[in-house]
């Protein structure tokens, strides 16, 4: 059987209060995280919700603002193995954006990443990394850069690498909106 990727601790997360920009009328997204051991693990890859709601010993809530962006990584297995790899890069949306709804987030938000299987999300991961690595957050990454991960990843292409010099692009055109 095939160990869990960066298993979540049973430690106690501290939560995160809501910010103060957020006001009472802002559409939030609700994503939904459970950890069983050897059973399944719902976990986000990166991302920064406004508040954490810890529901009991295994089910999380992470809440999120409109446009932000978050990556949720979901394994399963049984007494004979792994049943399911899933990574999904998502962006959460306003009712008034065109959403998807995709379980365990509600309302729905908008996909820019899926990748399913162990061949797929072992392949994306390392793409994370390398991110990281070069000192951007996943979160501030151009979405085009994901949804051309994902269409690359189901043409079975290479895999294209983000750089510092394609984030600068992205960071001088979002000044021009």
């Amino acid at each position: 059987m095939k160990t869990l990727p960066q298993a979540t601790s049973n430690a106690q997360p501290t939560p995160r209060p809501v910010l103060s920009s957020v006001s009472s009328g802002t559409s939030l997204t609700r994503v939904s995280l459970a950890f069983v051991a050897q059973r399944i693990n719902l976990y986000l890859r990166f991302g920064h919700p406004v508040h954490e709601l810890r529901l009991d010993r295994w089910r999380r809530c992470a809440i999120f603002t409109p446009a932000a962006l978050f990556c949720r990584i979901r394994w399963e297995s049984n007494n004979y193995g792994t049943t399911r790899w899933q990574l999904m890069v998502l962006q959460a949306c306003t009712p008034l954006d065109a959403v998807q709804r995709i379980a365990g987030i509600q309302p729905g938000a908008r996909l820019l990443l899926c990748a399913e299987g162990e061949r797929q999300v072992q392949s994306v991961l390392p793409q994370i990394d390398a991110i990281e690595t070069l000192g951007i957050d996943p979160v501030v990454v151009s979405p085009a850069y994901w949804r051309t991960l994902g269409n690359r990843l189901s043409a079975r292409l290479p895999l294209p690498a983000y750089t510092v010099e394609r984030h600068a692009a992205y960071l001088a055109g979002e000044m021009l909106r």
